[in-house]
């Protein structure tokens, strides 16, 4: 098990780098210097799943205390332009087993059924799933992001 943890870890890591890397070229491409300041949020943007601009924000002055907001929506809209992002497709879901909300989440099925899955039900629906393929033993799932296909398959 120990081995599957380090290799997982180890490839995403590589992939990161990768998309860094990418990441990069296209933003010299596009004219842009390569500053400290944007590699520290490259690194925050590909490392962390972050939700906001405001989330990136806090994170970003613990590391530089110097850094403004303005650098980061800059950063955000410039990683939009080139389309190493897309901030309109992500979303954080709070779904707890505690979370009252109605109507968390629609799923589309192939056959065009839709389900309308309450924060309760879907952090149950996650929490079985999860427990069944081995990813959780006593943890509880507290949130889920999602992020939009861009592969114009059915995924």
């Amino acid at each position: 098990m120990y081995q599957k943890e380090v290799l997982a870890e180890h490839t995403g890591y590589q992939r990161t780098e990768m998309q860094k890397e990418m990441i990069i070229h296209r933003l010299r491409q596009s004219g842009c210097r390569i500053t400290r300041q944007r590699l520290m949020l490259l690194d925050i943007i590909l490392g962390e799943a972050c939700s906001s601009c405001k989330e990136i924000y806090y994170k970003a002055s613990k590391l530089d205390g110097k850094i403004g907001s303005a650098t980061i929506y800059r950063m955000i809209n410039t990683l939009e332009d080139i389309g190493a992002i897309n901030r309109k497709n992500m979303y954080k879901i709070a779904c707890s087993e505690n979370c009252g909300v109605e109507n968390a989440c629609t799923i589309e099925l192939s056959d065009d059924t839709v389900i309308e899955l309450s924060a309760r039900e879907l952090n149950s629906v996650i929490r079985e799933g999860l427990l069944a393929a081995g990813y959780l033993d006593t943890q509880r799932v507290t949130g889920v992001r999602v992020r939009s296909c861009s592969c114009n398959s059915d995924c």
